[in-house]
């Protein structure tokens, strides 16, 4: 054993595994703001969902992160259980997409592939060309990864050591498919098990029938990532990964079962076919979990219902989200039932931020984890989308409508104002989660005080949002005395926490630098999230008489800076 190259083994893995991942994050990035707008947005059906649940996976390189996005989305009451099931079943497929990409054998070719991202990444000017070259430079160096690690594994069969064991795993295939559960497990990636399993199997060094129960173990394995993100979550985040979890056991076992049959059918079409080994296993990989994805199609229905039995409660309602009643065609025939739509869209709107401002405290009292911090980013991400759909919207109405009342022209202005202010307390909601990650990173802590302060700083600012939203459709005179009255509370409440903070700081108290720095960031940023919703239920109870310049018109983002 210590003639084998172990360290082109480890390298080799390491190299794949980044290069996976970092293909992923530049999908991600060059995919835009609305990944998790059209998550939500065409999950409707459980063919769609499953479609979105296959884009999804292959953008994000990875079955895992998608649950656990997904099951944030539940978590955060933007999605139900149903809509999640056809993503569960989406992202399985979807995860078939590496090991096909593996199965190709440009293996000789991933250094020029590196080549060209890193002159892409080094060199372009255009940010896109960058993104798309971090993706390619991914792409290469994943393959490099798996090169440097082929030689070392052809190495392993001529070991007596690794012989026996890949004798026992052939002889006892429930065992090779535990040890595809551990691996998978500890690396929480099955595309990286089945990499590797693809490339033991090309050198010779297992069998075909041993390689599948890896494969078929790497499936169960695969399902750490959303038991984990459902850990501490709602009713709902637990039963998507428990649907998650038990779809994948079953499908699993079902493999088990058939084996021989299954390895036989692919041993037959790979010889029909003159399949490569490695592709040999990608194809095995597609058939299993394509097939056992289409067999739940059609029971999804009484399978979530099976799994609300099996964890039992009442789930929360989640929101809609969807402001597709932003239709042209009903503004040029009835313009009034376009003001109406475009206020209920507003409405719609106000949730999401309320949720996000709700989602960014727990993030700030849970330490939220990586995932955590991705599902923030995505519902910000949504916010924006849904402001500049909004504000497109309305102002074609304006340009092109001439059956406008008096009324719907102020109405229609006061929902920009509020498309407006909306937006930028999702924005400065973001900054508060990267101030809370600056801490995290620091390894730091709040004091038990600061965090008192910053919580009922929280709770003001939603109860504030909660009276904008009701004034912005009362448009209530005396509902706006009481805000106001809130607001003064909110910035007493930052003063004292203020001068709190520096008698701690005097006395020695504040033992975490970064906290200490971001600490007054944190309460200005919550205060300024206050004062833009008193600026809604203003802008509600008095009508805007200026006309509105173009540049006043568009989406702002500087409060994100």
């Amino acid at each position: 054993m210590s003639s084998i190259s172990w360290d082109m083994i480890l390298g080799g893995f390491g190299l794949f595994m980044f290069g996976i991942q970092f293909m992923g994050d530049g999908l991600k990035t060059a995919a835009g703001d609305k990944l998790r707008f059209y998550i939500d947005r065409y999950t409707s059906s459980t063919f769609s969902a499953v479609l979105i649940g296959i884009i999804i996976t292959i953008i994000m390189q990875s079955s895992s992160a998608s649950i656990a996005i997904t099951i944030g989305l539940v978590r955060a009451g933007l999605m139900n259980l149903s809509q999640a099931a056809g993503i569960v079943l989406g992202a399985n497929i979807g995860t078939t997409v590496t090991s096909f990409l593996i199965g190709l054998s440009v293996d000789k070719y991933a250094m020029y592939i590196v080549f060209i991202g890193a002159m892409m990444i080094c060199f372009a000017k255009n940010k896109r060309v960058r993104v798309w070259g971090n993706v390619v430079f991914g792409f290469g160096l994943m393959f490099y990864g798996l090169s440097a690690m082929g030689d070392a594994l052809t190495e392993l069969k001529e070991s007596p050591v690794f012989a026996d064991f890949a004798v026992k795993m052939s002889d006892n295939a429930w065992l090779s498919m535990g040890a595809g559960v551990l691996i998978t497990g500890v690396v929480q990636s099955s595309a990286a098990t089945i990499g590797v399993i693809q490339k033991l199997y090309h050198a010779g060094a297992l069998t075909l029938e041993a390689s599948l129960p890896f494969m078929f173990g790497a499936n169960i394995g695969t399902t750490v990532t959303g038991i984990l993100a459902a850990l501490g979550g709602s009713l709902a985040a637990r039963r998507t990964a428990a649907l998650h979890t038990l779809f994948n056991i079953i499908g699993t076992l079902i493999g088990m079962l058939i084996l021989k049959p299954y390895t036989s059918f692919i041993a037959a079409i790979s010889s029909a076919g003159s399949i490569n080994p490695m592709m040999q296993i990608a194809v095995a990989n597609i058939i299993f979990k394509t097939v056992t994805a289409l067999l739940f199609v059609p029971i999804l229905k009484p399978y979530t219902e099976l799994i609300k039995k099996i964890i039992p409660g009442k789930e929360k309602e989640h929101l809609e989200v969807d402001i597709e009643d932003l239709d042209q065609n009903v503004a040029e025939v009835l313009p009034s039932a376009a003001v109406h739509a475009s206020q209920q869209a507003i409405l719609k709107m106000g949730d999401v931020v309320r949720q996000d401002i709700i989602m960014t405290r727990d993030f700030f009292n849970n330490h939220g984890s990586e995932d955590d911090h991705e599902i923030l980013n995505q519902t910000e991400s949504m916010i924006n989308h849904i402001d500049k759909k909004i504000t497109d919207y309305l102002i074609w109405l304006q340009q092109v409508s001439t059956g406008l009342t008096t009324t719907d022209i102020e109405n229609t202005r006061l929902s920009l104002e509020t498309a407006k202010n909306l937006e930028r307390i999702g924005d400065l909601s973001m900054n508060l989660t990267e101030f809370f990650t600056m801490v995290q990173d620091d390894n730091g802590v709040f004091s038990s005080p600061a965090v008192k302060d910053i919580n009922l700083m929280f709770d003001q600012m939603v109860d504030m949002l909660d009276d904008s939203m009701e004034i912005y459709v009362t448009k209530n005179h005396e509902s706006y005395g009481s805000l106001e009255k809130k607001e003064e509370r909110l910035d007493q409440m930052e003063l004292d926490a203020r001068r709190r903070h520096f008698k701690r700081m005097a006395a020695n108290q504040c033992t975490s630098p970064v906290a200490s720095s971001v600490y007054c960031d944190i309460l200005g940023t919550l205060e300024r999230m206050g004062d833009h919703a008193c600026n809604i239920a203003k802008s509600a109870v008095f009508a805007i008489q200026d006309d509105l310049s173009p540049d006043e018109l568009e989406p702002s983002h500087t409060d994100a800076k």
